[in-house]
């Protein structure tokens, strides 16, 4: 079990690295993670966001969000980090098989998910569909400024139809 803590005090420490600039330190951690545990999937997920994000290197990204799916299929930071990868990349059949997986995760936040359905479907100009999860993602959330983002994306696209 002092493993775990050790490995697990790694994790804080590179997420602290990260939150502070210090990236190369995280990367640091997070590889000596991987070195002493290679199913660790939390350190595949940060070093996929560091990879997209900070490094812009998006096939390394992409690689890694499948690896900490793989490792760590209950930690739904990757779901949504992957999702806004693959949504970038315009790898929409993709996006619809993870987000449709997302969904089945217990504890997972359904704002967050039907609100990455609403930006794929907006994406295609399927305006209908997008407003239809964006009310769903309104729906399912608790949090003001969520729902305050849920309802200008409604309005958004509904101007794009009028276009």
């Amino acid at each position: 079990m002092q493993y775990a803590y050790h490995l697990e005090d790694l994790f804080h420490g590179a997420d602290m690295d990260i939150k502070e600039g210090k990236l190369e330190a995280a990367v640091e951690k997070l590889e000596q993670i991987l070195s002493e545990e290679p199913t660790f999937g939390k350190a595949y997920n940060h070093l996929g966001w560091l990879n997209e994000t900070k490094f812009k290197n998006f096939e390394q990204a992409e690689k890694y969000y499948k690896l900490a799916l793989q490792y760590a299929p209950e930690y739904a930071a990757a779901y949504k980090n992957y999702a806004i990868l693959l949504s970038t990349l315009q790898k929409y059949d993709t996006l619809k098989d993870l987000l449709k997986q997302a969904l089945q995760v217990p504890g997972m936040d359904k704002a967050t998910i039907y609100n990455e359905y609403g930006i794929l479907y907006e994406q295609l100009e399927q305006y209908d569909t997008a407003i239809k999860y964006y009310k769903d993602a309104a729906k399912a959330t608790m949090n003001d400024k969520t729902l305050q983002t849920a309802l200008d994306s409604i309005k958004r696209c509904n101007t794009k139809m009028s276009l």
